[in-house]
């Protein structure tokens, strides 16, 4: 365990605040003052300057910062893995998940599931954004695994493959385009109903056209929507033609609300994949999860 004063500097380097630091370990500002400048008599150096209201962290500031951000995860790690060591069951542990729309809604409860009666006394909180918010929340140290679509431009990211997904064109029965044959050129004409930027069913989509030599500017895009269900709902009611993993509507499909549209040329498929920080060890918390999801779906 980190001293007392170790851990209110942490606490106020993370959030750049003593007034957040003093909320956020119940303690007074003055005292949350006090620790730091006894920490700053012992190591004989300044941590932070203040410029106004604002405060900031001195080189060394810095230098302690990325000391302690390795010590915690060492902590973390030896915490967790003790625990396992005694036992599954008994062991006590926290598993921080960061999951886009698709894998939280349709893929990661049955894993979940699973995991928990193994590991009844383990802790996992699960969040559920976009793909390019999820991978900002694993680079901010908001989670500790991220499962998203593909791989992305972004330093720092170890990507482990999860499974195989695709994207199909998706419309309402009652849809004019139902059960038609649509051609690349009719492509360009018919109503589109997408993603919202940010997504990873959108960039696989994207990406796709992109490959076609097919600008979003050639496409008939009537609107953009901010979800998976919001999409589902919409393309149900409308008669609009939308892009989503057979996972998403695989229960609209079998009641008749949704059917796939065919698109002669169009194939658009992607990955799942697990992701971490490079050159962070893994906890064996997550290191079973991840063995548990692969267990789960490529059997």
């Amino acid at each position: 365990m980190l001293s007392i004063s170790y851990e209110v500097f942490y606490t106020v380097a993370s959030h750049l605040s003593f007034s957040k630091a003093a909320e956020i370990l119940c303690i007074s500002q003055p005292a949350v003052s006090k620790q730091i400048k006894k920490l700053e008599g012992e190591m004989e150096v300044p941590l932070f300057q203040r410029k106004g209201n604002a405060v900031f962290l001195t080189p060394q500031g810095e230098k302690m910062l990325s000391y302690l951000r390795e010590a915690k995860h060492i902590q973390k790690r030896m915490e967790s893995d003790m625990d396992i060591v005694k036992s599954q069951l008994t062991a006590k542990g926290e598993l921080r998940i960061g999951a886009s729309t698709t894998l939280s809604l349709y893929v990661l409860p049955k894993v979940l599931s699973s995991f928990r009666k193994k590991w009844p006394l383990v802790k996992i909180t699960l969040i559920n954004r976009n793909t390019e918010n999820i991978l900002k929340a694993l680079t901010n140290e908001e989670i500790d695994l991220a499962v998203v679509e593909d791989k992305h431009e972004a330093s720092g990211l170890h990507y482990d493959f999860f499974m195989a997904d695709k994207i199909i064109p998706i419309c309402s029965t009652h849809s004019p385009y139902a059960g038609r044959e649509i051609s690349m050129k009719e492509l360009k004409e018919i109503p589109l109903a997408l993603r919202e930027v940010g997504s990873g069913t959108l960039s696989a989509w994207s990406r796709k056209m992109t490959q076609l030599n097919i600008k979003s500017s050639d496409l008939n895009i009537k609107v953009r929507l901010g979800g998976t269900e919001v999409l589902k709902n919409f393309l149900v009611e409308d008669t609009a033609v939308g892009f989503l993993s057979p996972l998403a509507v695989k229960r609209e499909v079998a009641l008749g609300l949704l059917t796939e549209v065919n698109i002669s040329g169009l194939a658009v498929e992607r990955s799942f994949n697990f992701v971490t920080r490079t050159g962070e060890t893994m906890t064996d918390v997550t290191k079973a999860f991840i063995k548990q999801a692969k267990f789960s779906y490529n059997r």
